[in-house]
């Protein structure tokens, strides 16, 4: 399946919406699941029994740096595909937080797989963000060498990346070493069978690997009420491993958490599943018009949980970033969007006629069919103008 369909699913409103406290569908549990937090909403600090954590101010102001850079540098793709640089883009938008947490967890032997929408991650493992373009703009297959950073090629098959990364840990247990792997996916991946083989692999083999799941409440127009009657941490139960919910708004939480698991990993207990519940502030790609299935209150809802915004307040609040501080972030995320804008538009333009070469071995009269047609579209442009 591709990134634009991981079911049939009807654009639609739904009359029963996961909200944003996290309550679900009628008949699930009523009680509300246990939630990590070391961060509130507000910018408070809190502690926590099991996962609680102590960084430097410089520490939490790289943290609060990763996020905002790479929100400025999702803003400015998204721009580019709207002005037609780009051939589509999965913004991040809103879950900056889980993905800039989990991805500092890792260690640098640690080994990710990603799916098409962990930029925060890939700035995590230093991989350029103008490499990350490359393959929306149809002009490269991924861009960078995932033996480079530990950072696997971007995943479109919705669930795949999951049986990488366990065939992948599997392998790092029989060797001896001691580093972890770690797989993301979505609410929607969920749902996938690949995600349950890999859960029973994982779990029958001890390997050493997390689950990282970004609940962002929709799988396209797919509420995640619609795709299970538990929160899906509970899911790990049914396979003989933990899961753990942590808020994925809180930066330090998700941080904390993944790094446990990380860790619990290289000590050969097994898998872990962390739901980091979270929310997709944007569209599920820019093919893709949420208006038409979800509300302006459930957004509103969420905007107060901004994961930037909270850390920034508890900057403020303990004195630990000045105005000065921010100001030269400001200056740095402009420079990083102008480099990235400047770089997309330099490259070549994506060969359009290529897209048919290699659909069958041998051709098919249909593909010969399509070429033609597409190919005298093209040739009824003149410099930009239809003839």
């Amino acid at each position: 399946m591709t990134v634009e369909g991981t079911a049939a699913r009807k654009p639609r409103r739904s009359s029963k919406r996961t909200s944003a406290s996290g309550t679900k569908a009628e008949g699930a549990q009523s009680a509300e699941p246990q939630l990590v937090q070391l961060l509130t909403p507000e910018g408070e600090r809190v502690q926590h029994p099991e996962y609680d954590i102590d960084l430097s101010p410089e520490e939490l102001r790289g943290l609060y740096r990763d996020m905002v850079l790479t929100r400025r540098f999702d803003a400015e793709a998204t721009s580019l595909q709207r002005q037609g640089e780009l051939g589509l883009w999965a913004s991040l938008l809103g879950q900056e937080a889980a993905q800039i947490g989990s991805g500092r967890a890792l260690r640098d032997d640690d080994y990710v797989f990603p799916t098409y929408r962990e930029h925060g991650v890939a700035w995590c493992r230093g991989v350029d963000p103008t490499n990350l373009l490359g393959m929306f703009r149809g002009v490269n297959h991924g861009g960078w060498d995932p033996n480079t950073n530990n950072f696997h090629l971007y995943t479109i098959v919705i669930g795949s990346q999951t049986l990488h990364a366990t065939g992948y840990a599997m392998g790092v247990a029989k060797d001896g070493a001691d580093s972890a792997v770690i797989a993301y996916f979505g609410d929607g991946a969920s749902s996938q069978g690949d995600v349950a083989e890999s859960f029973t692999f994982s779990a029958v083999y001890n390997a050493p690997v997390v689950f990282f799941c970004q609940n962002n409440q929709w799988a396209i127009s797919e509420p995640t009420e619609r795709q299970t009657r538990v929160p899906l941490y509970q899911r790990a139960q049914g396979y003989g491993f933990p899961g753990i919910r942590v808020d994925g708004n809180d930066v330090l939480a998700c941080l904390a958490v993944t790094r446990s698991a990380l860790e619990r990993a290289r000590r050969g207990e097994g898998p872990t599943l962390v739901e980091a519940f979270t929310y997709r502030m944007g569209a599920h790609t820019t093919s893709d018009d949420p208006t038409r299935y979800r509300h302006d209150d459930e957004r509103a809802a969420w905007e107060a949980k901004d994961p930037i915004l909270r850390l920034r307040a508890y900057l403020e609040k303990q004195g630990y970033a000045d105005a000065a501080y921010f100001e030269e972030l400001e200056t740095e995320s402009e420079t990083l969007g102008k480099r990235v804008r400047e770089a997309v538009r330099a490259m070549p333009d994506p060969e359009h006629m290529a897209m048919f070469d290699h659909v069958y071995a041998d051709g098919h009269a249909l593909v010969d069919e399509e070429r033609a047609q597409f190919a005298a579209y093209q040739a009824s442009f003149v410099d930009g103008e239809v003839k």
